[in-house]
Formats: structure tokens, C-alpha cells, sequence
């Protein structure tokens, strides 16, 4: 037993000129949470990533004030959340900024992207409300690249972004509007949990996919830069389907083109804002498989706009029926097009990885 003046429990009595600042620093311990709490909560959160850009206030901008978005919500100081998710291997990074008042720096999503820094992803998509221009429109959203690049249109993105608005509650109907600086799409939330994604028309005019050249044609004679490939010139189709594509008709195997053909047709100077390139090979009139080389990310698993390019022109060729199920290196999607159809129809699957916080630096 110990010495009723017992200190620390050392068997000697306590110091007096030490007595004062012990029962103040006794008293601190108690007020304090305890050290183990801290630890265990931050132990639970499955992801954080330091970022040294601290979050930009949205909503204080003019651009924010004039698009009528006055509503207060919280604003995201030293963690906000977010969740990752993946659409046939496609995945991305998706940040609600519709309950959280968020903005992200290029460098943020530099880091955010990076899969040995950051969380890793091919592209972060940002969920935001509708403005005040867009009535018939139920979200807003916007597509990062991993290279901070800023895209027009994703599709396995926007399946995604469907399931984590039912999933985190914050629409309770199975069809959605929603837009992007390029397009508008419907997504509608099957029974089987799948999600169909129904898209405009897709453009063909040079001017606005864009694409260099003299006239509109089915099939164009890409030069490609000779850097030693051996490539002259590649036939292609062009075509936006909200954001652009080439699309490449091969006979052979196509992991022998993608890592030669794909920087190179998607830096052409054809191309003033790079192109996704589609590497199509035709098993038969229902059926193709695809490989994407996506700008500003390079190779994905999946890419839906890709598929619902490759299924247009190969369409347009001859070559492929109204129906058409595309085989990606992540699985399949079932694909809806033909030429007198006001829109393009791709169904999917869609899936929430997990969720966790990011860190801000301070």
C-alpha cells in the first residue's frame, strides 16, 4: 500500500514546492479528452490525405453570388469527406459539394489523384446543385482529370454519381437530371441496381467536336508525328458525345497499339483540346471489344462516353447494329444508338468503394 502522500507511487512523499502545479496539471487531465480518444477516432477514418491548399469559400465568389447560391453550409475546415467509387475499374474521387462548401486548387486534385501520394483515382468528380439557369436540372457536376484538367463529360462517372445521390439520400427518385459544363443527361435507377444513362445526340461537325478539317466526313486520315513509331497516317472516326473522341478500328491485337498510337492521337495538333482515343475491334455485329486511352489520364478500365463513341461510328460504318454490348478490360456495357434516335442509352453498373476524409493542411 502507498504512503497516503505516496507521489506518482515512487513510496516517497510528494514534494511541496511541487504539490500546486500537480493538482493543476491533475485538474487540466481531467478537463482534457483523452489522448487514446483522439488516436482511435483518427485510426477509424479510412483514408486522409495532407493537402497544402486550404479549400477556397465557393460561395463568397461573385460567380457563386450572381448564380442566386446565397444559402449558408458548412465550410469544410481541416477534413472533408469524400467517397470513392468505380464504374467498371473506372474510378474516381467524388466530392458532395452540394451539403459542403467546397473547392478545390489544381494541386489539390493533383494529390488527391496521385495512387502513391494521394487516394488515387482517374478522376475526381465534384457534385454540386444546380444554378438558377439550369430549372430542369436536378445536380451540377464537374470532371477533373488526374492531370488537373478539366473535362466536359464522363460517362461511368455520371452512373456513379447517380448511386451516391440515392445512396447518401440526397435525391429519393430513380430518374435525375444532371449537367456538366457541355451536356445534360438522364440517369434512371434500375432494379437490379444498374444505372441507364440516356445522353444527346452526339456531334459530328469538326468545329464542335473539335477537330481540324476541311469538311465533315465519316471516316478521316489522321497524320500522326513521326517520333519514330513508324505511323504515317492513322484512319479514324470523330465525334463528341460531350466531350471528344477518335475512335480506331483494329484487326489485331490491341495492346500492340495503345501504348504507341494513344499519347500520340490524343496530343495531335488535329485536336486543339486532346482527344479520348477508342481502340475498337469488331467481334461481331452485337458484340466489340474496346480499349480507352483518355486524355489527361491515359489508359482507364472503362470509359463510357468511349463506348458510346466506338458503338456511333461503328454504326455509322456499317458495322455494328443498334444494340451493341462493349467489352471493356473492366467489364461490359450495353450500349443503345441509331441514326434516327434523338439519344444515346448506356447501361451499367456503379459501385461505392468506401468513404473516408481528406486532410487539410493548416
Amino acid at each position: 500500500m502507498h504512503k497516503k502522500n505516496d507521489f506518482l507511487g515512487l513510496g516517497i512523499d510528494r514534494p511541496e514546492q511541487f504539490g500546486n502545479s500537480a493538482r493543476r496539471q491533475e485538474e487540466s487531465n481531467r478537463s482534457a479528452p483523452p489522448v487514446h480518444d483522439c488516436c482511435e477516432r483518427r485510426s477509424q477514418q479510412r483514408r486522409k490525405i495532407c493537402l497544402e491548399q486550404i479549400l477556397i469559400d465557393q460561395r463568397s465568389s461573385p460567380q457563386g453570388q450572381s448564380a442566386g447560391l446565397h444559402s449558408v453550409k458548412p465550410k469544410c475546415e481541416g477534413y472533408i469527406p469524400f467517397t470513392k467509387m468505380q464504374g467498371l475499374g473506372n474510378d474516381f474521387v467524388v466530392i458532395d459539394a452540394v451539403t459542403h462548401d467546397i473547392s478545390l486548387s489544381t494541386e489539390s486534385i493533383h494529390k488527391i489523384s496521385d495512387r502513391h501520394f494521394g487516394v488515387g483515382c482517374d478522376q475526381i468528380l465534384v457534385l454540386e446543385p444546380p444554378t438558377i439557369e439550369q430549372p430542369n436540372v436536378d445536380f451540377t457536376y464537374r470532371i477533373f482529370n488526374a492531370d488537373g484538367s478539366e473535362a466536359g463529360q464522363c460517362g461511368n462517372g455520371i452512373r456513379c454519381l447517380a448511386k451516391f445521390v440515392a445512396e447518401h439520400g440526397l435525391a429519393h427518385k430513380r430518374d435525375l437530371a444532371f449537367a456538366t459544363k457541355s451536356c445534360k443527361m438522364q440517369t434512371h435507377l434500375e432494379n437490379d441496381g444498374q444505372i441507364t444513362v440516356t445522353i444527346g445526340n452526339p456531334i459530328f461537325e469538326p468545329k464542335d467536336i473539335p477537330f481540324v478539317a476541311e469538311k465533315r466526313a465519316l471516316r478521316y486520315n489522321l497524320p500522326i508525328a513521326d517520333c519514330g513509331a513508324g505511323f504515317g497516317e492513322i484512319e479514324i472516326g470523330a465525334v463528341s458525345i460531350g466531350n471528344p473522341h477518335a475512335v480506331v478500328l483494329l484487326e489485331g491485337n490491341i495492346a500492340d497499339y495503345i501504348v504507341a498510337l494513344g499519347p500520340l492521337i490524343s496530343n495531335s495538333k488535329h485536336f486543339p483540346e486532346r482527344v479520348n482515343v477508342n481502340f475498337m475491334q469488331v467481334l461481331n455485329r452485337k458484340q466489340i471489344k474496346l480499349r480507352v486511352y483518355e486524355r489527361g489520364s491515359g489508359e482507364t478500365l472503362a470509359c463510357g462516353s468511349g463506348a458510346c463513341a466506338a458503338v456511333v461510328v461503328g454504326r455509322l460504318w456499317g458495322l455494328l447494329d443498334s444494340m451493341v454490348l462493349v467489352k471493356l478490360r473492366g467489364g461490359d456495357l450495353l450500349i443503345k444508338w441509331d441514326e434516327h434516335s434523338d439519344n444515346i442509352q448506356m447501361t451499367g453498373p456503379a459501385e461505392q468503394v468506401f468513404n473516408g476524409e481528406i486532410i487539410l493542411a493548416r
